[in-house]
């Protein structure tokens, strides 16, 4: 009988193409994948570094792990693992952890499932970790987030992933051409491009061979793939001829994700972010301006060190008179490592609670603002196979959020609707307008 494996994946979108990736691994040895809930001989694990808790965040999900099967293997991968793997292995009931290179050869590591009573950690120095591996999502959702690049050669003073995932690289053009052809094949009608800074992309073996453009321009010629959706890129690598590019394009959708951090060029410079605001809002106001539907979403961090309730303000005005259309709110935590976490001028906790509510409003605020100039239009919807409260949902190509009542006919097809109205949970009430053609 076929050996049984299951996983649970915390953060971003990359480490769910990764996980997926690890997935197809195991079924190609033989092993059977089953939900997290239901009893496995295997658990993986696959970990986050940015949000807050991490430690707390593990703990608790092996134990529900073991709570599923006693005697199961538990092995911790990604960016946690490779930063602690000491706090990691005092975890009661891990077996194994993997660091980032180990992770993607875990099938050679796992040579015996029995529980060892000390567990056993890989994890080479992140500075010889500087070997791209592919991964892609499949099989578990509507779209598939296809990694094109890893690592990052910034260094802002609050993040750890440079030491988690290490220099920046990415895959060539033609593997990542082909791997999007082999995912249209599978019938995926979205891909949404990862990594941790996409914008760099282009360095393979520690020189230069291409850029960003380069590989958006030839994805584009992509048969079988209806829309290609940018995840988070850098405003300083946003460039104009990118935006261009995108308004134009047949596969490439208008919606971007641009980290701003922070709305004042005082805590930029702490942070050691690589632009100023000026220039975040000449890119906002470029991509309006080719795209007036298009939609904006920003990632801004509350409560750095040294952020007085002045700067604050600064950001919290600046994204209030910016055509934006969701925030992503993070609020700081301080990080092992950093530059920042022996910074002065510590924000208080309800200080930074404070501050994050604000925004979080704001968000909301923006959304419903956003979405209210696109009422009464016409659209193409993706939908999924999500069921709440007897509605399913899908996205348009800007990232609209449209529901209407559940069809399994519709899942996985883009459907011509008419945006209706805003209804209490800020996602749009659609009316079909074309019946989907009949499924045969």
């Amino acid at each position: 009988m076929d050996k049984k494996v299951a996983f649970y994946t915390l953060g971003c979108k990359l480490n769910f193409s990764e996980t997926s990736s690890i997935g197809r691994q195991f079924q190609q040895a033989g092993y059977q994948s089953v939900p997290f809930n239901e009893a496995a001989d295997i658990y993986i694990i696959n970990t986050c570094s940015v949000t807050d808790n991490a430690d707390k965040k593990c703990r608790k999900i092996v134990k529900e792990a073991l709570k599923y099967s006693p005697q199961a293997f538990v092995v911790i991968v990604g960016c946690y693992a490779q930063l602690k793997p000491q706090e990691i292995v005092a975890i009661p009931g891990v077996d194994m952890v993997l660091g980032a290179a180990e992770k993607f050869n875990i099938i050679e590591h796992i040579n015996d499932l029995t529980k060892q009573s000390n567990p056993i950690i890989r994890n080479s120095p992140i500075d010889e970790t500087n070997t791209f591996v592919s991964a892609f999502s499949y099989g578990d959702r509507t779209r598939t987030f296809l990694k094109v690049q890893d690592g990052c050669d910034y260094s802002c003073t609050f993040c750890t992933i440079p030491l988690a995932r290490g220099a920046s690289r990415s895959g060539t053009i033609v593997d990542i051409v082909r791997q999007a052809e082999e995912i249209a094949n599978s019938g995926v009608k979205e891909i949404v491009l990862t990594g941790v800074n996409i914008g760099d992309y282009g360095i393979i073996e520690g020189e230069r061979e291409s850029r960003f453009l380069d590989l958006i321009k030839e994805l584009d010629k992509v048969e079988g793939i209806d829309r290609f959706r940018i995840s988070s890129i850098e405003p300083n690598l946003l460039s104009n001829e990118i935006i261009e590019f995108v308004s134009s394009s047949k596969r490439f959708v208008p919606h971007f994700h641009i980290p701003l951090q922070s709305g004042s060029n005082r805590i930029l410079g702490l942070m050691r972010r690589r632009y100023k605001r000026e220039l975040y809002a000449e890119r906002v106001e470029k991509i309006k301006a080719l795209m007036p539907n298009c939609c904006i979403g920003v990632d801004v961090i509350v409560g750095f060190p040294g952020e007085t309730r002045e700067d604050f303000l600064e950001t919290y005005e600046f994204l209030n008179a910016l055509d934006i259309s969701y925030l992503h709110v993070f609020t700081y935590s301080e990080r092992d490592n950093t530059i920042a976490a022996q910074m002065e001028g510590t924000v208080p906790g309800a200080s930074r609670s404070d501050r994050s509510k604000m925004l979080h409003i704001l968000s909301d605020k923006k959304r419903r603002l956003f979405y209210e100039t696109q009422l009464g239009k016409t659209m193409d919807v993706l939908f999924e196979g999500d069921v709440k409260d007897g509605y399913m949902h899908g996205f348009s190509k800007n990232y609209v959020k449209a529901r209407v009542l559940y069809d399994p006919l519709l899942v996985n097809e883009i459907t011509t609707v008419k945006l209706v109205e805003i209804n209490p949970n800020i996602e749009v009430d659609a009316e079909l307008i074309e019946k989907y053609e009949e499924v045969h």
